[in-house]
C-alpha cells in the first residue's frame, strides 16, 4: 500500500501540482482512502486513471483533499481583534492596505475584509484571495452564500450588503468587486511582496512541521515591516521570533 501512495502522490505532483508529500501522513492517507472509494475505485492507480479521465473525479478529489470549510467572520471574536488592528495600527500607519487572504476557499473570508474596509470607509485598498482549487475559485467568484455561511453577519451588514436568492444569500457588487480572486498553492508557488496584512487560517494545520515552517518563512517575507499575520484559531505559532514575528494579540503576528 505504501508503494501506491508513494505512486500517487508523485503522480498528483506532475499532474495536478499540487504536493502531498507536505501533508500530515495519516491524515492524507484517511482522506484519499474516503474519497478513493467514493469514487468506485479499487486501488490508487484506478483512481489516478479516473482522475485523469473525467473532469468531475478529478474537482471532487482536489476539493475533498484541499479542504474548503469556511464562512463570513470565522471565529468572530478573532475576527474583531483582526479588525480592531486594521483600523488601531495598519490603517493610520500605512494609509491604502495591501491584504491577502491565502487558502481563501469560497471567499467568505477576503469579503469579510472588504466588508470591514467598507463599513470603516478605508478607500483604495488591495485585497488578493488566493485557493489552490479553480473550482472553489469560480464559487468564490459567484459570491452567493449558505445561510451557515452568514451567520456571523449583523442584521444591517445583511440587509445592506446581501440579496436574498432562494435559499442563498447573494453578496453585492460593490463589495465583490473590491476582491481580486487568483490561483495560488501555498507550497509549490512563489509569493507576491508588500503586504500589510496576510491572512492564512486553520491551513497549516494539515501540514507537516517541515512545510508548515516553510510557509510562515514566505509569509513572513512577504510582509512589510509592521504587517500583520492572522493564522487560525488552532495554529498558534510558539517560536514567533524564529519567522520574524512578534505576538501582538491571540493569534494574531506583527512583522519586526
Amino acid at each position: 500500500m505504501e508503494l501506491e501512495f508513494d505512486f500517487f502522490k508523485n503522480w498528483v505532483r506532475e499532474r495536478l501540482k499540487v504536493d502531498l508529500n507536505a501533508y500530515k501522513e495519516k491524515q492524507l492517507h484517511r482522506r484519499i482512502g474516503t474519497v478513493m472509494k467514493s469514487a468506485g475505485a479499487k486501488n490508487l492507480r484506478e483512481y489516478a486513471d479516473m482522475i485523469k479521465a473525467d473532469e468531475n473525479t478529478r474537482r471532487v478529489f482536489l476539493d475533498y483533499i484541499t479542504i474548503n470549510v469556511t464562512e463570513f467572520y470565522r471565529n468572530k471574536d478573532i475576527f474583531d481583534e483582526f479588525e480592531e488592528v486594521i483600523k488601531s495600527n495598519l490603517a493610520p500607519k500605512f494609509g491604502s492596505l495591501k491584504i491577502w487572504s491565502a487558502a481563501c476557499s469560497v471567499g467568505a473570508e477576503p469579503y469579510s475584509v472588504a466588508l470591514i474596509m467598507e463599513r470603516n470607509q478605508l478607500k483604495n485598498n488591495k485585497i488578493i484571495a488566493t485557493d489552490i482549487d479553480d473550482t472553489i475559485l469560480e464559487k468564490a467568484r459567484v459570491g452567493a452564500y449558505k445561510e451557515n455561511e452568514i451567520k456571523n453577519i449583523a442584521k444591517e451588514e445583511l440587509k445592506e450588503y446581501f440579496s436574498k436568492d432562494g435559499n442563498e444569500y447573494r453578496l453585492a457588487e460593490n463589495i465583490k468587486r473590491m476582491v481580486h480572486f487568483k490561483k495560488h498553492d501555498l507550497l509549490l508557488d512563489t509569493y507576491e511582496k508588500n503586504f500589510h496584512a496576510v491572512i492564512c487560517r486553520n491551513v497549516t494545520i494539515y501540514f507537516k512541521n517541515e512545510a508548515k515552517n516553510q510557509i510562515y518563512k514566505k509569509i513572513s517575507s512577504s510582509l512589510e515591516k509592521g504587517g500583520v499575520f492572522f493564522t487560525g484559531a488552532t495554529e498558534s505559532i510558539y517560536n514567533p521570533n524564529e519567522f520574524g514575528f512578534k505576538k501582538i494579540s491571540t493569534f494574531l503576528y506583527e512583522k519586526v
